[in-house]
């Protein structure tokens, strides 16, 4: 079985865990990453996303953060501080400046984002290919008001630095819509068996990567069955701030809500969505949903997407591991 995950950073990466220790040994997974997330910082190309799925993937990961390395010393950056470079509220470890390091080097000597990716996880061994969803550069920005006027900040600055405690306005993945598909991406996502969305931010996570010309139109038209599980439980994030990104494209932060928004395939394949002015194809066959979710069941299969209601809460590798069967079994059903 070839499955593709669309990923995330922490969500999508720790799912991805469950879901390596839920198949078999001639199983593969392909995950296509979010590089919207990237910065560059200190004149180096920083890719948190992608590191993040590398790290945790590969027994490298600090568990209680669920980003940066284990074991981590943090001297740089101490010394960066001391010659008064910033900035202060994005925290590089030593040993995650190596990597930054390495693969800055070989974007320098002229290796696409792919290439450099393919080589760092030589070293990691992640059990799955990780693909970036694309070689071109994208940063996803924030429109915010606040005392300095109406601007667009990097995401990471909104995140990390103010803690989404501004209203998000408008999302913008700036780049994107001149981007292409990395090598690899749009070919795994038509040969795949079954296609997942991790509980990973629907809108600057999964949707950054849609975002990318190509990659939305083939996931729509794929023959396998699509899947996602929801990162909204009891109407509020797993963790992060998804509500005020869900907030910035006028999406309730409910299970039911996100569902919807990704949209049901039924359509295109009964022909009944002709499409038109301001169309998108909708993406997903089955959502599953928490079980504290289950009253958005029925609401979410009118919809046209089948939906199920289970345990989502990511405690522990083998429980997570049980909602990757369930994804793949609700994949399984969709199929029939």
């Amino acid at each position: 079985m070839r499955i593709v995950a669309l990923a995330g950073g922490i969500g999508g990466a720790r799912f991805l865990r469950g879901l390596r220790e839920a198949i078999g040994p001639e199983d593969e997974i392909t995950v296509i990453g979010n590089t919207g997330d990237d910065i560059h910082l200190y004149g180096l190309k920083v890719c948190p996303d992608l590191d993040t799925v590398m790290y945790t993937l590969g027994g490298g990961i600090h568990e209680e953060q669920g980003w940066g390395r284990t074991d981590e010393t943090w001297s740089i950056k101490a010394e960066m501080k001391e010659y008064g470079v910033g900035p202060e509220w994005f925290g590089l470890g030593d040993r995650d400046f190596a990597t930054h390091l390495v693969r800055s080097q070989m974007l320098t000597a002229g290796y696409t984002l792919s290439q450099v990716t393919e080589a760092l996880c030589v070293r990691w061994r992640p059990g799955v290919r990780l693909l970036p969803m694309s070689d071109d550069r994208i940063e996803t920005h924030v429109r915010i008001t606040d005392e300095q006027g109406t601007r667009a900040i990097h995401f990471q600055e909104y995140w990390v630095r103010l803690h989404a405690a501004v209203d998000a306005e408008a999302i913008v993945p700036v780049g994107a819509d001149t981007a292409k598909p990395a090598p690899g991406v749009l070919e795994a996502i038509a040969a795949a068996d079954v296609i997942l969305f991790p509980p990973s931010n629907p809108v600057v996570s999964i949707g950054t990567i849609l975002a990318v010309p190509g990659i939305r139109t083939a996931v729509a038209a794929a023959t396998a069955p699509v899947v996602g599980l929801s990162p909204i439980i009891g109407g509020a994030p797993v963790r992060g701030m998804a509500d005020k990104v869900l907030a910035a494209v006028g999406v309730e932060a409910t299970a039911e809500a996100v569902a919807l928004n990704y949209g049901s395939r039924a359509a295109l394949r009964d022909g009944t969505d002709e499409g038109g002015p301001g169309h998108r194809e909708g993406l997903l066959d089955g959502w599953l949903v928490d079980t504290a979710d289950e009253s958005s069941v029925a609401a979410v299969e009118a919809g046209g997407i089948a939906c199920r209601a289970v345990p989502l809460l990511m405690t522990d590798v083998p429980t997570t591991a049980e909602m990757a069967r369930a994804a793949l079994a609700l994949a399984e059903q969709v199929r029939a």
